[in-house]
């Protein structure tokens, strides 16, 4: 089994841990080569360009060992988190501590058509469903992807049938018991077959604040004349939390991937997505909101890679940044040679509640075809004087002419949520935010 030959104390231990645990079961050539890559390339750091802003060789100083199994404590804890959040109509499965749970998970609105089986179970015994294998192969290769590999714990597989319409959304928890320094590595994927719909709600967060490493990834086939809506929330994690998700998405003919992420957590964050087209006459929207305060700081990179011609990709993701807190946004819309008719455009807008933020934009275009129109753009700023002057106008105290604007700034990317619970839950987290930090 390969070992890294490096002086970083934490890639050492990740290899220590790796020894230990191929030791421990009996299935490891699944791990092996996963580990290998991971040898090979160490964490990422400041050299390797889309990592730049996120230095895991500086942030990472150790590697936190895998979260244990759950005890009775954090299970009760666990079911009455839950309580708090329940989405009506949904089928719900968790994973706590990165391993999937039946006894906290909820089937009973899961509608027929949708089968769903823990991912170790599916990957160990089938073959691969051809179109998750190739999403599986986007954004390769990168080092956290094969460190999530390597160690990978737990996950659903969830498989939509052709033709099936799944009307309440499925919902995916992911909960961190945050009793211990632990690190998490699970996996999921979702089938959505060839005219199939179906919105799933991904859900993370914490109940204690003890310091974590979640490395989480989601891989999704959207089958021809399908649609899938996929709702990330990220919020109430500790400050401590290192909460790195990925997203890897595959989108036939004529079918529809929405996305829609709100980040409010302390800690380090990164949402990274790799999404391409294979199918001619389909689109992406991608959203999404961070709101970010003392010295959070929240990653979103995205790729979305045009390899089929008349297809449509529209991303707008919002920043309000307050105290030291780093906002990162890096996007990349790539139009393959063949790829005609491609409508590519981006967008990042920043509001600063303060002095001490930073923000970084950084949107790219690589274009190998002739007949396409793709665009960017990318802004930052305060408030604006004069929209605010409107509204003091009109007799509205300084304060609460603040907040509607800023209410409206964010609401504009989580207005084409489709599941009204969340999008009323998204935006009150947005107001609740704002009364926070004095707005």
């Amino acid at each position: 089994m390969p070992m890294i030959k490096s002086g970083h104390e934490a890639e050492r231990m990740f290899g220590e841990q790796f020894e230990a645990m191929v030791h421990a079961e009996h299935s490891v050539a699944h791990r092996g080569d996963a580990y290998k890559l991971f040898t090979e390339a160490g964490l990422p750091g400041r050299r390797i360009e889309s990592w730049h802003y996120t230095d895991l060789r500086g942030l990472v100083r150790e590697a936190l060992p895998p979260a244990a199994e759950p005890d009775a404590a954090a299970v009760a804890v666990a079911k009455e988190r839950l309580k708090a959040h329940e989405v009506p109509g949904a089928a719900r499965f968790v994973l706590l501590d990165g391993t999937y749970r039946p006894d906290l998970s909820d089937l009973a609105a899961l509608p027929a058509g949708v089968t769903v089986r823990p991912v170790l179970d599916a990957l160990y015994t089938e073959e691969l469903d051809p179109g998750l294998a190739g999403a599986q192969k986007l954004g390769q290769p990168e080092s956290m992807l094969a460190l999530n590999s390597a160690f990978l714990q737990g996950g659903v597989m969830i498989d939509v049938a052709p033709g099936t319409k799944v009307e309440g959304p499925i919902e995916l928890v992911l909960m961190l018991s945050g009793r211990a320094p632990a690190a998490t590595y699970d996996r999921s994927y979702i089938r959505v077959g060839d005219g199939a719909s179906v919105t799933l709600i991904e859900r993370h967060a914490a109940f204690g604040e003890a310091k974590s490493l979640a490395a989480t990834v989601l891989v999704a086939s959207v089958g021809d004349g399908a649609s899938f809506e996929h709702l990330a929330r990220v919020d109430g994690l500790g400050p401590q939390a290192l909460h790195l998700g990925t997203a890897l998405v595959r989108i036939g003919a004529d079918a529809q991937y929405r996305a829609t992420t709100l980040v409010a957590t302390p800690g380090v964050t990164r949402r990274q997505a790799y999404v391409e087209f294979v199918g001619e006459r389909s689109s992406s929207h991608l959203y999404g909101v961070s709101l970010l305060d003392g010295r959070s700081h929240a990653d979103t990179t995205l790729i979305v890679t045009h390899t089929a011609p008349h297809c449509e990709s529209r991303e707008l993701f919002k920043h309000i940044l307050a105290g030291e807190a780093t906002g990162i946004y890096q996007g990349r819309v790539v139009v393959a040679p063949g790829a005609q008719k491609t409508d590519g455009k981006m967008l990042s807008k920043c509001i600063f509640l303060g002095d001490g933020a930073n923000m970084y934009n950084k949107p790219e275009l690589e274009i190998f075809a002739d007949d396409v129109v793709c665009g960017h753009g990318a802004t930052v700023g305060a408030l604006d004087d004069d929209q605010l002057f409107y509204l003091r106008a009109r007799g509205i105290p300084l304060r609460e002419a603040q907040a509607m604007l800023l209410e409206a700034f964010a609401d504009e990317a989580v207005e084409a949520v489709t599941v009204d619970s969340v999008k009323d839950e998204m935006v009150a987290r947005v107001g609740d935010w704002l009364r926070q930090h004095g707005r």
